[in-house]
């Protein structure tokens, strides 16, 4: 079946009703993604609203999967977007990291990370996408190790040397790669992207930084 995409656009506010447990939210991001860190909480407020409603499905993007620069190569380019998210967002950053001239701003490790976690725990894997943000924004790890995740881990209850030996694999490797060419599948050129699949057609609501109210205004108006 081909699913088409289609931005929706004039929408108005509805009343939700009883959907098809078929239809899915569609999150595409990553975690090395600062306008990702920036809708969280918004997003995490959509996701609590169509609780039992809709499915919730997380794809990993892949903003700069395989890149080689490091963070202090990309630090004036970073920290002006950090500034940017914290305004419109209120999310805390810390910066030390955009000093460091070993550490890459690869985007592929993290993303891995979280396919793994889906593979391991897929109720956690929002949980750890968050997490995982969080790690890197605001304590500064670094996201190419598989140490840097154990805690997180731990507080979800997920086996750390199961963790870490799909973490190394190369299965792993191929299906975050699958991730991305899904991602680039559907049209999805930023992040982050949010897509409600219903009736068998996917449609964006956000592809970008938006508040949790517009997000639940416009799906709505696809499933009334």
């Amino acid at each position: 079946m081909i699913l088409l995409l289609v931005l929706l656009t004039n929408c108005s506010t509805k009343t939700v009703p009883m959907t098809a447990p078929e239809s899915t939210l569609i999150y595409i991001g990553d975690p090395m993604c600062s306008w990702c860190y920036g809708i969280t909480d918004e997003l995490a407020a959509v996701k609590e609203k169509f609780d039992g409603k809709l499915n919730f499905e997380l794809v990993m993007g892949g903003l700069r999967p395989y890149n080689t620069q490091t963070m202090s190569e990309l630090k004036d380019f970073l920290a002006h977007h950090w500034e940017d998210v914290h305004k419109a967002s209120g999310q805390q950053f810390q910066y030390g990291i955009l000093d460091s001239e070993t550490i890459t701003y690869d985007t592929e490790p993290p993303c891995r990370a979280n396919v793994v976690v889906r593979r391991l725990a897929p109720k956690q894997a929002f949980a750890f996408f968050k997490a995982t943000q969080k790690a890197f924004y605001f304590y500064n790890k670094n996201m190419h190790l598989a140490e840097s995740y154990h805690d997180m881990l731990k507080e979800l209850d997920i086996d750390t040397q199961e963790f870490d030996q799909l973490f190394a694999s190369d299965e792993m490797k191929a299906l975050v790669r699958r991730d991305f060419e899904r991602s680039a599948e559907w049209g999805v050129r930023g992040f982050p992207a949010l897509i409600l699949e219903h009736n068998g057609q996917l449609t964006m609501i956000t592809n970008g930084f938006s508040k949790s109210e517009v997000m639940i205004q416009h799906i709505e108006a696809v499933i009334e």
